[in-house]
């Protein structure tokens, strides 16, 4: 196999993968907030207007549809990481050392770290070329 070759293609496909990332991964996590706040395809009740549960739905939905659009790309994916920080170690980790409760294979919290640093990466990099900000100038500075 050329690795070089492999390393062109690559090079070529940064961008728009990197827009395609940045666009499904907001566009899933909008998903989780539309269950919670809208009620779409959920399980269940939604949780209580107001409370933590509420507030991380609304960051969820909201947050989700800027990143996936690339709007405010910096800030939302900022807010998003914060979120599922908090998510992981609050509802997941629980701070507890015993029997590797703190794997997120342990605790079921794999999405939660996943989507946190993915979008502290997001926060970094930024919106990309293909996104709105792109398109209003800012880059999302």
């Amino acid at each position: 196999m050329d690795t070089r070759a492999l390393a062109a293609t690559a090079a070529r496909l940064e961008t728009p993968s990197y827009s395609a990332l940045r666009f499904v991964a907001g566009a899933m996590f909008m998903f989780h907030g539309s269950q919670k706040i809208l009620g779409w395809l959920a399980a269940g009740p939604g949780p209580a207007a107001g409370t933590q549960l509420w507030f991380g739905g609304l960051i969820e939905l909201v947050a989700g549809a800027l990143i996936a659009l690339g709007l405010f790309t910096r800030a939302a994916a900022f807010l998003a990481s914060g979120t599922m920080a908090v998510a992981y170690v609050q509802f997941h980790w629980k701070l507890a050392l015993s029997d590797f409760a703190w794997l997120p294979a342990v605790n079921k919290g794999e999405l939660a770290a996943l989507y946190c640093f993915l979008f502290l990466y997001v926060t970094a990099r930024g919106p990309g070329a293909v996104s709105l900000d792109a398109l209003r100038g800012s880059r999302g500075r």
